[in-house]
């Protein structure tokens, strides 16, 4: 344990969260957590289109709201830090795609062993050279990349919901601008539930249930491991937490628990294993959202993170509630929240991105994360660090920082 980082603790955790509550950590974690919330859309749309039972599939959905929304709720206290937990959408679409072929069981067991690898990294204390090896201006590249698509999605409407997307928009920049103590989101919020509830969405859909997660034994296969499990570890690994640490590094943040993030999500990965769910990691959309200066003062935005937290384990046991809920609204209405949400992260991403070294790698990174291609049954997001590290090696590796670990290397050769 002794290379994982040291927090602030969680004695003080519930006396801090009542003094550092605001209005604006509030709206923040309530935009992350409603993003959070349909992020199950994509769960539910991944297990339709592989021919997945629907009753698995609301309860994958509830498993990762539970899950994670538990994890989410101690790793931000201890370290007093916006870091939101969820679960990886690639692994997400490679889970989904892998249980047709190998089985649940199987894929789960696979599940189990990347988060060993992934706990075992974080205790190890291998971050800190995997974050040397990716470089910063490719992480945020690939973030900037990721990201982009909410910022277009949020525009997007304004060609087929012209006025409905021009009243939400308008009302977050007319708030800022005007109503300085009423955080924009909020209001944002507040005007586009007003003019769906008047104009927009068809609530007569809407049905209750209550689930919960249910207990199911892993079995281990080597098929399973070689075509999911070790990707999934690679993508926890190599991705999720390279993103999540620059997200919140990139918000002005001098330090990050990478070590922490990645160890705490191998461990929740594991745990998941036997509840039908994938995985658990940092949120890197919901981390831009809590992190970012919409959530208040630097010191404070961690509330934020914990509140998303408490959002998922509230809504898991009726997320087929919440799920009909969001389905009755207009698919835009998130769309628009998520990208106003995340104007300013993208802007700080594509300014890190673009501004220092490892510029063909980070260019590389960007465009491969905005393209979305798939290689090997791998999202874009993995292959747009591995490429972007690659081409930088190649033709800029004088930009790498290794300088630390060959004087220690010289050090022990004078020994």
């Amino acid at each position: 344990m002794k290379h994982i980082e040291k927090g602030a603790g969680l004695m003080s955790a519930p006396r801090d969260f009542i003094n550092d509550f605001n209005v604006d950590n509030l709206s923040a974690g309530v935009v992350a957590g409603i993003f959070g919330l349909s992020a199950g859309i994509i769960h539910i749309s991944a297990g339709t289109a592989a021919g997945l039972p629907q009753e698995f599939t609301l309860l994958w959905v509830i498993s990762y709201l539970m899950i994670n929304g538990l994890f989410g709720l101690f790793l931000p206290a201890y370290y007093r830090l916006p870091l939101p937990m969820a679960n990886s959408i690639p692994g997400a679409l490679l889970f989904a795609a892998i249980i047709p072929v190998v089985g649940l069981n199987e894929a789960l067991g696979a599940t189990l062993i990347a988060g060993a690898i992934s706990l075992m990294v974080g205790l190890a204390g291998m971050m800190s050279l995997i974050m040397k090896v990716i470089p910063m201006p490719i992480v945020m590249g690939m973030v900037a990349g990721i990201l982009l698509k909410f910022g277009i999605n949020m525009v997007m409407p304004l060609q087929d919901a012209t006025l409905p997307a021009i009243v939400m928009i308008l009302s977050f920049f007319f708030s800022a601008r005007y109503l300085r103590r009423v955080p924009p989101l909020v209001v944002t919020l507040v005007v586009g539930v007003g003019y769906m509830a008047i104009f927009g969405a068809d609530f007569s859909s809407v049905t209750f249930s209550m689930k919960f997660p249910e207990f199911i034994m892993p079995t281990f296969t080597l098929e399973a491991f070689l075509a999911y499990g070790l990707p999934l570890a690679l993508i926890l690994v190599g991705m999720e937490t390279p993103a999540g640490v620059g997200l919140v590094k990139g918000m002005g943040y001098k330090e990050a628990p990478a070590n922490a993030i990645t160890a705490v999500g191998g461990l929740g990965t594991m745990i998941s294993a036997f509840f039908n769910l994938h995985s658990t990691c940092i949120a890197a959309p919901m981390t831009g959202i809590c992190s970012g200066p919409e959530a208040g003062s630097h010191d404070k935005r961690w509330v934020a993170a914990v509140i998303v937290g408490m959002i998922f384990i509230v809504a898991a046991p009726f997320y087929g509630f919440v799920f009909s809920l969001i389905e009755a609204m207009p698919s835009y209405f998130i769309a628009i929240i998520a990208g106003l949400a995340l104007l300013r992260v993208i802007s700080s991403a594509m300014h890190i991105t673009f501004s220092g070294k490892h510029e063909v790698g980070a260019m590389f990174s960007f465009l491969i994360a905005v393209s979305g291609i798939q290689l090997l049954g791998i999202g874009s997001s993995f292959w747009a660090l591995v490429l972007g590290v690659g081409l930088s090696m190649l033709v800029e590796f004088k930009d790498f920082d290794f300088t630390f670990e060959r004087s220690v290397a010289r050090k022990r050769s004078l020994r």
